[in-house]
């Protein structure tokens, strides 16, 4: 006789995953009629009316030719795509580090202003950094970081590290003090015992902030439109935005 249990959990599992299969299948569908349409000039349904490779041509230099024009105003794709892989692999790794320190800081240490702190940092999430954009397109231009991605790399870091520390606070509130208490008897120090003990046990939410990092720094459009104007620093955003608009990417 079948466990009644085990027949919960089956169909508890189906209800799960044919809901989730409902709510992915539209997107998949999607993403494939995206990719089907790259080597043709026309669908019928799912189904390419003909073959071409003419749409993959730019990958073999990266040059961007709009047909109708004698040249390319566009950088090159390659150089769009490292920018914006470097930028997000920056803003990522550095969230991934001073968000762990500020978190473990403000979860184990007891000191004066700490509520202050935490309620400063809660309403720092909560502002909208599009308000900022004049006041740090003057701070920027007065350290000689506008129209690089220098600038882009530091303003996104100062917007998102709020949203990293209370999400990093919450892994470091989880673990029992016995782990750390541990390994301060046997001989580490604060620094040792957050990088030996503490790191390995909280990886689910390192991998929440690098991927959020990375998502974020990835899809940046609006402080590369605003704080960027030379093409060399374009991002692949910037890249898409000038395609839909003719090449008018002022603001």
């Amino acid at each position: 006789m079948v466990n009644k249990y085990v027949i919960k959990k089956i169909i508890g599992n189906g209800i799960v995953y044919t809901f989730l299969i409902l709510v992915t299948a539209p997107i998949l569908l999607l993403y494939a009629m995206l990719f089907l349409s790259s080597f043709s000039s026309e669908l019928i349904g799912l189904i390419p009316k003909d073959f071409t490779l003419e749409h993959w041509s730019l990958m073999k230099t990266g040059e961007i030719i709009v047909p109708g024009t004698k040249g390319t105003f566009y950088p090159n794709l390659y150089l769009v795509m490292g920018n914006t892989f470097l930028l997000a692999l920056a803003i990522a790794a550095v969230e991934v580090i001073f968000s762990s320190l500020a978190a473990y800081a403000i979860s184990r240490f007891r000191f004066r202003g700490r509520s202050l702190l935490m309620g400063l940092i809660l309403v720092l999430h909560s502002f909208p950094g599009i308000t900022l954009l004049i006041a740090l397109f003057y701070i920027l231009n007065v350290l000689n970081l506008y129209d690089t991605l220098a600038g882009v790399f530091i303003v996104k870091i100062a917007l998102d590290m709020p949203l990293d520390i209370w999400i990093m606070k919450g892994f470091f509130d989880g673990l029992p003090w016995d782990l750390e208490m541990s390994a301060l008897v046997d001989g580490c120090n604060r620094l040792q015992a957050w990088w030996k003990i503490i790191m390995p046990n909280i990886r689910n939410g390192l991998m929440s902030v690098l991927i959020f990092g990375f998502l974020s720094g990835w899809s940046e459009f609006i402080y590369v439109l605003t704080f960027v104007s030379s093409q060399k620093y374009w991002t692949l955003s910037m890249l898409v935005y000038a395609l839909t608009t003719g090449g008018n990417t002022s603001i």
